[in-house]
């Protein structure tokens, strides 16, 4: 069975490219090198890589990047963009609930629900938590971006997804948010590469901070620090509000 995960990144590499949340990149890497301390010689793998936005951007600036992601079409694209900017990233077709490096990378970064949390089940998105920590080295950082629970509590989620959006741009139609599971399932529509319309059910899972601290701490992180998300302005300054629609999480194995 198709997910629809797998439906949506078919066929959707140019067209992702100009949804407004892809619109933070710069900002995105200059916080990725500020937790790298600007040390080139370090390594980074980044699960869900789509496109291929910050890994190319981080490549463009000197660092050894590893892409991996689910959708061959996804990293097509990110392969011709590596070749239009006229730089080398490794990138590679992975599921992330399976892939498996033994504490190869300094830094494993999942930004923009990259994987994480777009799952059907809570024990799938573990292992893709649980992956990327076997993947660090010791004092390696995870660095990734997931759906703020608290935000549901407070605000419209359907209202925020389609606030000032183009007609190109991805919809959200029908959205129920179950109190229970922290799961929001809704009815989106997209426009691929090739003009097609998709309409597809869409699960995503929201996380309580508290509960991604007690997660990663299952997974021996011994320091994790949360903050909230802000496109294209990641920072250590920024406390997590119910006014943030996403999270940062930044830990050290």
């Amino acid at each position: 069975m198709t997910q629809w995960y797998e439906e949506l990144f078919t066929d959707y590499a140019r067209a992702y490219d100009q949804e407004s949340f892809t619109k933070g990149t710069l900002g995105e890497v200059e916080f990725i090198e500020q937790e790298l301390g600007g040390d080139r010689a370090k390594q980074i793998l980044d699960v869900g890589c789509g496109t291929g936005r910050h890994a190319i951007e981080l490549a463009r600036r000197g660092y050894r990047v590893t892409g991996i992601d689910l959708s061959e079409s996804q990293l097509a694209r990110a392969r011709e963009k590596a070749r239009e900017a006229g730089v080398e990233v490794t990138f590679l077709q992975r599921d992330a609930r399976a892939f498996r490096f033994d504490k190869l990378f300094d830094l494993v970064m999942m930004i923009c629900e990259g994987a994480f949390p777009l799952m059907e089940t809570d024990e799938m998105n573990f292992a893709i938590l649980e992956n990327a920590g076997r993947a660090l080295v010791n004092g390696g950082k995870l660095v990734l971006t997931t759906l703020n629970a608290l935000y549901p509590l407070y605000h419209s989620v359907k209202d925020f997804l389609n606030a000032g959006k183009a007609p190109h741009e991805m919809e959200t139609r029908e959205l129920t948010f179950d109190l229970m599971s922290f799961r929001e399932k809704a009815t989106t529509r997209v426009v691929d590469d090739h003009g097609n319309e998709k309409v597809m059910q869409t699960n995503e899972r929201y996380y309580a901070p508290s509960e991604m601290a007690w997660l990663l701490r299952q997974l021996s992180f011994r320091q994790v620090d949360i903050f909230g998300c802000e496109l294209g302005a990641f920072s250590r300054t920024r406390p997590l509000t119910p006014d943030d629609f996403e999270m940062l999480v930044v830990a050290v194995k």
